[in-house]
C-alpha cells in the first residue's frame, strides 16, 4: 500500500468521524445534557467572548472538543501514518464562592499504519490523560489567569503498541493573560509512572504547551502554539510547531467552533512524525 493511498484512506476516515460527530454528540451523550444559553448570538460580541473563552484552558465553560490529527513520517522507513481522534470533554465544577475545579480529559482513539513495522497496523484506544485544575473564579488586578492541580495517566490502551501499560501521575499548571483580542499563556505538566507492567519502560515525561492566539470581532481565532514533550528516560524531544485557524458558528442554537491547522515537527525522535494536519470540532455549552 503506497503512502499516498494510506494518507487518502486516513484522511477519509478522519473527515467521516468529524462529519458524523454532531449527530453522535447530540444523541444522548451526558455532556450535551448541560443547558445551552437560550438564543445564543454567535454573530455579536457574545460570539467573540465565547471564542476567547475557548482560548482559556480554565474558563468556566463546558465544552466538548473533538480533535482529529493525521501525522505522517512515522516508522522505520518514514512513510508511516497515524490518525488520532482526541475526545476532550472540559467540565468546570464550582467548589465554593472563590474557586473552580476544571476537569480536562483526553481520550485518544488511534488508527496507525507502518508505525511499528512497515506492514503493521494497529487500532483502538490509547491511554487517557486526566487533568484537574484548581483556579480562582475572579481575575486579580494583574489580569493573570492561572490554575494548578494534578494530572493522571490511565493505561486504557487496547493494544500494546498504542499505550504505555503504566499508571502515572504528576503536577500540572496553566498561566495566561487575555488583553483585548490577544491571549498568551502556557500549560505544562510532568508525569511519572508509579505502577503497571514491569516489562514496559518507566515514564518521566514533561509536556509544555505555549500558546498565542488572536480572536477577531467576528469570532475567528488564529493560534500559534507548540505541544512540546521531553522523555527524560530516553532523552528524547518532540517539538511540533502548530498553526491553526478556528471559527465560532452554530447549528441551530447550538454554538460550535470548527477549525483546522498544520503541524511541522522541528524535532522528532527516530521513527517519529515529520508533519501533521489537525481538524477541530468543539461543542460549547455556555451558562444561562
Amino acid at each position: 500500500m503506497t503512502q499516498h493511498f494510506r494518507f487518502a484512506r486516513l484522511f477519509a476516515i478522519g473527515m467521516a468521524a468529524l462529519i458524523a460527530a454532531p449527530t453522535w454528540a447530540q444523541d444522548g451523550d451526558p455532556v450535551t445534557a448541560a443547558p445551552a444559553e437560550a438564543g445564543s448570538d454567535t454573530s455579536s460580541n457574545n460570539a467573540q467572548d465565547l471564542a476567547k473563552q475557548l482560548s482559556n484552558p480554565v474558563a468556566s465553560l463546558i465544552s466538548f472538543p473533538l480533535q482529529q490529527n493525521i501525522d505522517g513520517g512515522y516508522g522505520p522507513d518514514g512513510d508511516g501514518l497515524r490518525l488520532t481522534t482526541n475526545i476532550q470533554p472540559v467540565v468546570p465544577i464550582s467548589i465554593g464562592e472563590k474557586w473552580n475545579m476544571i476537569s480536562r480529559t483526553i481520550l485518544p482513539v488511534i488508527y496507525q499504519e507502518g508505525v511499528t513495522a512497515q506492514s503493521a497496523s494497529e487500532s483502538g484506544l490509547g491511554d487517557v490523560t486526566q487533568s484537574l485544575f484548581f483556579s480562582p473564579k475572579e481575575v486579580g488586578p494583574s489580569g493573570i489567569i492561572w490554575g494548578v492541580g494534578p494530572a493522571f495517566l490511565v493505561p486504557t490502551a487496547t493494544d500494546d503498541a498504542l499505550g504505555s501499560e503504566k499508571w502515572g501521575a504528576g503536577p500540572t499548571a496553566v498561566v495566561l493573560k487575555q488583553s483585548g483580542h490577544v491571549t498568551v499563556g502556557m500549560l505544562a505538566n510532568h508525569i511519572w509512572s508509579f505502577a503497571g507492567s514491569d516489562n514496559r519502560s518507566d515514564i518521566s515525561s514533561t509536556f509544555v504547551q505555549p500558546f498565542l492566539s488572536y480572536t477577531t470581532p467576528k469570532a475567528t481565532t488564529y493560534t500559534l502554539n507548540s505541544e512540546t514533550s521531553y522523555n527524560w528516560i530516553a532523552d528524547q524531544w518532540l517539538i511540533p510547531v502548530i498553526v491553526q485557524m478556528s471559527q465560532l458558528t452554530h447549528i441551530g442554537k447550538q454554538p460550535i467552533q470548527v477549525g483546522t491547522g498544520l503541524k511541522y515537527y522541528v524535532v522528532s525522535p527516530d521513527g517519529g512524525p515529520d508533519w501533521g494536519i489537525r481538524f477541530n470540532l468543539t461543542f460549547l455549552f455556555p451558562k444561562k
